[in-house]
């Protein structure tokens, strides 16, 4: 009988996998598509001479062909960036960098999260949408034609959103459409899109009648809320319509696809979803060892919340480690098994990260502050944009008092142990003899270090030692040669 693993080498190697790939764009639709003549004036308006291209996995079929048509028409060089480190719908500035670009171009989906250090420009997809549908689906999803609703899209169907209002306004007047708006003043683009600089966006700490929020801006009437709108989406399900839902958790949804033109009511339990965030964060209080993942490079100000969460998580008496390992894993984290939870600090599309594959949780810088500031308090406010918690954003909560945090003590809803707040503060003070002291809790008899070093300490197993000058020293030979599979000397067994 022949082996199960009798295949030779050379017939795994030459082994043809079936993969789909989009098709080129015809040449006489890239104009469309891709607005090259506006790009091509962008970039002649500003005189850039090395122009980046970032486009999406997607996207990347038609990338050699639309740097064609720039090259052609602007005379500049042009590098194409594909397979980002982190999200595509994040500007990859760093890769720009790399190649010395004057400026970006990025192509596809965005989350329009705010970037600084190079001139950009968006062009979305202009993906089709049958209006005519759209609006007859809302009608259906709202047959009040008093409902306050708020209009919200998917940057590439934003072409469409001014004839969608055409045809629903004359019969819906508390009907609000969202306009895209780009943080900053080096930010340009095309379509329904504002650019504005940072100090001039609205929030909701500066106008209680304005919202700018995640690349969005609209208004409400006078003497209202959020809460009194409800909210319509033109899109797919995904991490945009994920991370608007988790944020204004308590408006309802309906969205309508433009793929397979039909509408619901969305039916995701937003108070389910929310009790599993609330119990990421009590796996968080429990934590000793917090992993800091820096899931961006592009995005403003993630230097700041890096340092925040650092000081954060030290006032709470646990230890953090950085970590920057590009797009996440299950792989990747499990092998960091000292660690007790992570922290992702990424775009708000992209902070929502579903870990129920992974070993360790894996929360948002909200959350674990949640765990770690005394001062802040789990509510209906949710907050994935981790610019809003840091000093001077509209979800800053001061740190507690160290003192304050040193005598707090409470019961783990999870192991129904007791923990301290603050188990060691590691921040010395001098005693009147010139040495370091180090303040314990006076609860615990026992102080724990919470570091990687004592979980590395409890293991069987640490790595192979070196045992250097007591292995003997032979004389190297040839090995075998092949795949593992099926070796060139092994003969076929029967």
């Amino acid at each position: 009988m022949a082996d199960a693993f009798s295949s030779s080498s050379e017939t795994v190697i030459q082994r043809v996998v079936d993969v789909t790939v989009k098709t080129n764009t015809p040449p006489e639709e890239l104009e469309e598509l891709y607005q090259i003549k506006k790009t091509c004036d962008f970039i002649s308006q500003h005189q850039f001479q090395k122009v980046a291209l970032q486009f999406p996995d997607e996207l990347l079929v038609d990338s050699v062909a639309v740097a064609e048509e720039i090259e052609r028409h602007s005379n500049v060089k042009t590098f194409i960036l594909g397979d980002t480190s982190y999200g595509s719908c994040c500007v990859d500035e760093v890769a720009a960098e790399h190649v010395g670009a004057d400026c970006i171009v990025h192509y596809g989906r965005a989350c329009l999260s705010p970037s600084k250090r190079l001139p950009l420009m968006y062009v979305f997809e202009r993906r089709a949408v049958d209006v005519e549908k759209c609006a007859s689906t809302f009608r259906d999803l709202y047959p009040d034609t008093q409902s306050h609703v708020i209009i919200l899209y998917d940057v590439n169907y934003a072409h469409a959103i001014n004839d969608l209002v055409t045809l629903l306004s004359p019969e819906y007047p508390n009907l609000v459409a969202s306009e895209l708006v780009v943080e900053g003043e080096q930010c340009y683009s095309h379509g329904r899109i504002k650019r504005q600089h940072d100090d001039t966006c609205p929030s909701d700490k500066d106008s209680s009648q304005v919202i700018c929020q995640f690349g969005r801006q609209f208004s409400l009437k006078s003497g209202s809320s959020i809460t009194d709108y409800r909210m319509f989406y033109v899109g797919q399900e995904g991490a945009a319509l994920r991370n608007f839902m988790m944020t204004w958790n308590r408006c309802s949804f309906c969205s309508f696809d433009p793929i397979t033109m039909t509408g619901r009511t969305e039916s995701v339990s937003i108070n389910r979803a929310l009790m599993k965030r609330y119990y990421a964060i009590e796996r968080a209080k429990d934590a000793n060892v917090v992993g800091i993942l820096v899931g961006t490079l592009g995005v403003a100000d993630y230097l700041t919340i890096i340092q925040q969460l650092k000081e954060t998580i030290r006032r709470a008496g646990k230890k953090s480690y950085m970590f920057a390992m590009g797009k996440l894993n299950v792989p990747k984290l499990a092998n960091f098994l000292e660690i007790d939870i992570f922290v992702l600090i990424a775009c708000p599309e992209n902070s929502l990260l579903d870990s129920s594959e992974f070993y360790k949780p894996v929360v948002t810088p909200f959350e674990m502050e949640v765990a770690c500031n005394k001062n802040r308090e789990w509510s209906d406010e949710y907050v994935t944009d981790f610019r809003h918690l840091l000093p001077g954003g509209q979800s800053h909560v001061p740190l507690a008092d160290q003192q304050e945090e040193a005598d707090d003590t409470d019961v783990s809803l999870i192991t129904g142990a007791l923990r301290s707040h603050s188990l060691l503060l590691s921040e010395p003070a001098e005693s009147s003899y010139g040495s370091s002291v180090v303040l314990r809790n006076p609860t615990l008899t026992v102080a724990n270090t919470n570091s990687a070093a004592s979980f590395l300490a409890e293991r069987s197993w640490r790595g192979l030692e070196q045992k250097l000058g007591e292995t003997p020293v032979v004389k190297a030979v040839e090995g075998r040669r092949g795949i593992a599979i099926a070796y060139e000397e092994e003969g076929t067994s029967s």
